[in-house]
This record gives C-alpha cells, sequence and structure tokens, in this order.
C-alpha cells in the first residue's frame, strides 16, 4: 500500500508543470529590448531626484560666486591692511594720553595730600606747625616743559590761596547758622498747692498774692480752688518756669512769704516740658 501511494506522488510530480527556469527568460527578454531599444533608466524616487537637483543647483552657486569674488579679494585685503594700521596708529596715540593724564593725576593727588595734611594738622600750644618745606624744583629742562604743558589746576602758591579761601569762607558760613540757631531752653511745667489756714481766708487775695511773684523766666498760668475738707478750698495754679532761672524752692520761698494768707506751699506736679 506504501509503494502504491509512492509511485503515485512521484507521478503527479512528473505530470506537474512548473516554471522552474523563469528568471533565466525575464533576462533573456530584457536583454532583447536592450538591444532593440537601448539601456532603459531605472525608476528613482522624485523626492530623491529633487534633493539632487537642490545639491547640484547650490554647487553651482557656490562655484560662480567663488569665481566672481576671486577678482576683488586683492582689494578687500589691501583695504584691512589700511585699516589696520590706522587703527594701530590710533591705539598708540591714545596710549600716549593715558600715560600723560595719569602722570597728570597722580601729581594732582601728591598736591591735594600735601594740601588735606597742611589743613588738618592740629595746633600744639596755640601755636600752628611749621610749614612744610617745598622740594626743590627738578632740574631737568625737559620735566618742567612736560610739567608746564600738562598744569590743568595752577602753581601750588595758587592751590594755597584758594584753599586758604574756602576755608575761611566755610568758617564764616558755620559761625553765621551757629549765631542764627536759637539756643535750646530747658522748661518745665509746675502745679502748686497753696493751702490757707481757715475757711475764713481771702482766696481772691491770696492768688493776688500768689500772682505778685514775678521774675524772669516765671509764667503763671491757670488756676482754680479746689475743697479740701470742712468749709476749706486751696488754691491750685500752674506755672512755666525757665529750669535755670526759677526752681521750685524759689516759688515756696516767695509765697509762703505772705504769712497772713498762706499756710503751706506743696509741688503737685513737675513734668519737663
Amino acid at each position: 500500500m506504501t509503494f502504491t501511494l509512492r509511485m503515485t506522488s512521484a507521478e503527479c510530480l512528473a505530470q506537474e508543470r512548473i516554471w522552474f527556469d523563469k528568471p533565466r527568460y525575464d533576462e533573456a527578454e530584457r536583454q532583447f529590448y536592450e538591444r532593440m531599444n537601448g539601456p532603459t533608466q531605472p525608476k528613482q524616487d522624485t523626492g530623491a531626484n529633487s534633493i539632487l537637483q537642490d545639491i547640484a543647483r547650490a554647487r553651482e552657486n557656490i562655484q560662480k560666486s567663488l569665481a566672481g569674488s576671486g577678482g576683488g579679494s586683492a582689494a578687500d585685503y589691501g583695504e584691512l591692511t589700511d585699516r589696520m594700521k590706522n587703527l594701530e596708529l590710533e591705539n598708540q596715540s591714545l596710549h600716549k594720553v593715558v600715560e600723560e593724564l595719569r602722570s597728570a593725576l597722580s601729581k594732582v593727588e601728591s598736591r591735594v595730600s600735601a594740601l588735606e595734611k597742611r589743613s588738618t594738622t592740629p595746633t600744639v600750644n596755640g601755636t600752628s606747625p611749621a610749614a612744610p618745606q617745598k622740594a626743590p624744583p627738578a632740574p631737568a629742562k625737559q620735566e618742567e616743559e612736560d610739567e608746564d604743558d600738562i598744569d590743568l589746576f595752577g602753581s601750588d602758591e595758587e592751590v594755597d590761596e584758594e584753599a586758604e579761601r574756602l576755608k575761611e569762607q566755610r568758617l564764616q558760613e558755620y559761625a553765621a547758622k551757629k549765631a542764627k540757631k536759637p539756643a535750646l531752653i530747658a522748661k518745665s511745667s509746675i502745679l502748686l498747692d497753696v493751702k490757707p489756714w481757715d475757711d475764713e481766708t481771702d482766696m481772691a487775695k491770696l492768688e493776688e498774692c500768689v500772682r505778685s511773684v514775678q521774675v524772669d523766666g516765671l509764667l503763671w498760668g491757670a488756676s482754680k480752688l479746689v475743697p479740701v475738707g470742712y468749709g476749706i478750698k486751696k488754691l491750685q495754679i500752674n506755672c512755666v518756669v525757665e529750669d535755670d532761672k526759677v526752681g521750685t524752692d524759689f516759688l515756696e520761698e516767695e509765697i509762703t512769704k505772705f504769712e497772713d494768707y498762706v499756710q503751706s506751699v506743696d509741688v503737685a506736679a513737675f513734668n519737663k516740658i
């Protein structure tokens, strides 16, 4: 049974018609048409073709620009060289000016420091310190010429006179300002309790006696009668005094001199103004 099946499969394969040589025939057909019409171009992607065309155009433009600028390169180089030379000359002149300014600045600083030391040196025993000796002039003629060229603030004598004048002016302004400023006067507000002998004491006369005490630096203020007890009232009076001229002891002594009306004087309140 097995042998019969194998034979049947072999017979089937023998009878099957399969074109195993199709690639060979296709190649032969392609060569035939090439000989007839020329070689066929392989199809390429459209996007790739556009990119290649752009690259080709860019290369062509670069070559054209290089070819066009070749003639003017020498002129541009010469112009750049001239500009560099001009910049170098300007740089040298600037360096020279900077050095001159530094020299002038150092000299001015030395003069200013000498003036500050001279003006700020304190006096000893009422005598001013000896003026510093001036340095002798430089013997070199070239140095004198350079110093005259860059003398921005005049000679030492002119600087000294200007400094003294400014000093005197500032002292006068300070003295005038200090004279115009009013002196601060210390004042106090005092509340006094003045007690009579009894309820029959004339309180109007008592107040009149108290207010009769008049001195420089004393100003009497408001007053009122305050009940104490048993029909007796005390005089409570306010006054403003200058501390340097009038004190509480002075007020008590002066008021208690009116023995017919005043029994005692007490300080009820004392406030600085």
